[in-house]
Parts: structure tokens; C-alpha cells; sequence
């Protein structure tokens, strides 16, 4: 996959089927926009997400992971879009025209029945239409997907992510929700518990669940490991960083300096602070039995 940064240097000379949006998440009202898109590669278009860059808080993909899963969806062309100053005045008609028409020869583009651009925000899917039948590109206005009764946006999966429902949060993503990173030399206080953990540092630019145990599995070049996972300071041990440290079920390889991905299945209890190391040890027995349930009941392999 293809992938472009801004609007002024961008420009792909086939012809292409595109699709607009802030695309935090790529949740699965997000994926029927890039479905239709990628559909038309049958018809010779190359696909194009046109991803416009405006929130500066932290997300719920970062960059690489996102360009990791549109790959793996056939996407031919990434545009990460920051709104700068001259896109911000940019009138519709000329987005259009300058944007979508000259620079991406945009033959097929899908938006939500929302979708908003150009100064102001004036322009809106009726716009949209009226210039495709000026420049000779067609527009399908794709309706919201929904789950239970509410629409499927960023903001109400950041409401569950926030609450540590993780299960819902992975049924308004459609896939699991994750953790990517380098593994890094920890104080090995698992190890010394006969619980040996990887650490993960994870961006401040990724948007986190609640401190706290969860279950989880850990991909490893391709292969799925189930276990259990904590967020946050390890207030027993006394760390100034949040971390991701992951107790990997019957697993004891060297992972140090490898990159890994964690997927968060199931919260199952919040950070705390224990007496001793003793108690620690008893806590992280009682959280492994019950991940390893969690994993016989649900059926889940890794």
C-alpha cells in the first residue's frame, strides 16, 4: 500500500474510487466505506482513504497501525491529511476540484451520510453530488452502521474503551483492540515470582483502557498466545511509566527488543496496590486461573 502524507504533494495518476473521513478507529461503519472502495478495483480503481488529521488528543490507532490494517485490506493508497491552514480555507468547490478531481482522479467517492468539508464546513454530501455531475465522478452516500440502536462512531467506542468494556468495544471495531510495541527489559520481578512477564511502553499517542488486569493474547510472529495483561504503574513494584506487561500462559522465550501485539479481551479488575510481593504473587496466581477459564469457557484458541 501506497502511503501519502498532506494534501499539497499528493498526487496518483490512474483513476481511483476514494473515501473521506477522520477514520479514528476504523471501526465498522468505517470498513463498509473502504469495502465499497476497494470493490472497485474490479472496475480498474485504485482504492484510495483520504483520512483528514484534526484531533490532536490520542487515538485509538496510531499511524503504523493503522496503515497496517488498511493494508491487509486491500487499500492501494493512504492519505494522512493534517488540516493546515490552507486547507481549512480551501472552499468546497475547490477541494473538489484541486483535491479530489486533479490531484486523486476521483471517478467513485463513498462518505457518510455526515460527511463535511471545505471552509466551514460548508460543504455536505448534497454538494458533493451536484459537483460529481460537474466533474464525472459518482457518489454513494453509505448509511451509519449501527449497534443497538446507536450509531457506530469514534466517540461512543471511546466511551466504552474508557469504561473497560472490551468486549464491546471489539464488537463496535470489528476486530480486537491492541497493543503493538518493542519489548523492553523490565525489572523482572515476574520472572522472580515464577511468573516471567514482557513489558511494553506504549505511546502516549495511543488512547488506553482503564489501569488495570485484563485478559489477553499476545501475537508473536503471527502466533497467537493466550494470557493476562496489566495497565498502569504497578503500584507494588513502583513504576513512574505506564506500562503493558503481559504474563504470556506456558511461555518462557526470550522476547527482548522483539515487537509484539497485545489484543485486550476482558477487563478483569482494576490496578491495585498489595501489602507485599507474597500477596502480589497470590493475586497474579488467582488473575492466571481465571484468564485460563475465561479461555476454556469462551472457546477462544489464543
Amino acid at each position: 500500500m501506497e502511503y501519502m502524507q498532506g494534501a499539497a504533494g499528493i498526487y496518483i495518476p490512474e483513476e481511483t474510487a476514494v473515501t473521506l473521513g477522520k477514520f479514528d478507529g476504523l471501526h465498522r461503519g468505517h470498513q463498509k466505506l473502504i469495502n465499497r472502495i476497494v470493490q472497485k478495483k474490479r472496475e480498474g480503481l485504485a482504492s484510495v482513504v483520504f483520512a483528514l488529521q484534526g484531533q490532536k488528543t490520542a487515538g485509538l490507532l496510531l499511524s503504523d497501525e493503522k496503515r497496517r490494517l488498511l493494508d491487509g485490506w486491500g487499500v492501494s493508497c493512504l492519505v494522512d491529511c493534517p488540516m493546515t491552514e490552507d486547507l481549512i480555507r480551501m472552499s468546497p468547490e475547490d477541494f473538489v476540484a484541486q483535491v479530489l478531481v486533479d490531484r486523486l482522479h476521483a471517478r467513485f467517492i463513498a462518505v457518510g451520510s455526515d460527511f463535511r468539508f471545505g471552509y466551514q464546513r460548508k460543504g455536505d454530501v448534497n454538494l458533493l453530488g451536484e459537483l460529481g455531475r460537474v466533474f464525472g465522478y459518482r457518489l454513494e452516500v453509505v448509511k451509519k452502521e449501527r449497534y443497538q440502536d446507536q450509531d457506530i462512531s469514534s466517540s461512543l467506542i471511546r466511551e466504552e474503551l474508557e469504561a473497560g468494556n472490551m468486549e464491546t468495544v471489539n464488537n463496535l471495531l470489528g476486530y480486537t483492540f491492541s497493543v503493538s510495541g518493542e519489548v523492553l527489559h523490565g525489572r523482572q520481578i515476574g520472572r522472580t515470582l515464577g511468573m516471567p512477564t514482557t513489558n511494553l511502553v506504549p505511546s502516549t499517542r495511543k488512547l488506553l483502557p482503564p489501569n488495570g488486569v485484563y485478559v489477553s493474547v499476545t501475537v508473536i510472529d503471527g502466533k497467537r498466545h493466550p494470557g493476562i495483561t496489566n495497565i498502569g504503574y504497578k503500584p507494588t513494584i513502583g513504576e513512574k511509566f505506564k506500562g503493558v506487561e503481559t504474563h504470556i500462559f506456558d511461555f518462557d522465550e526470550d522476547l527482548y527488543g522483539r515487537d509484539i501485539e497485545v489484543k485486550l479481551l476482558h477487563y478483569r479488575r482494576p490496578e491495585q496496590k498489595f501489602s507485599s510481593r507474597e500477596e502480589l504473587k497470590t493475586q497474579m496466581e488467582n488473575d492466571i486461573a481465571f484468564g485460563r477459564e475465561f479461555f476454556h469457557e469462551s472457546g477462544i484458541n489464543g
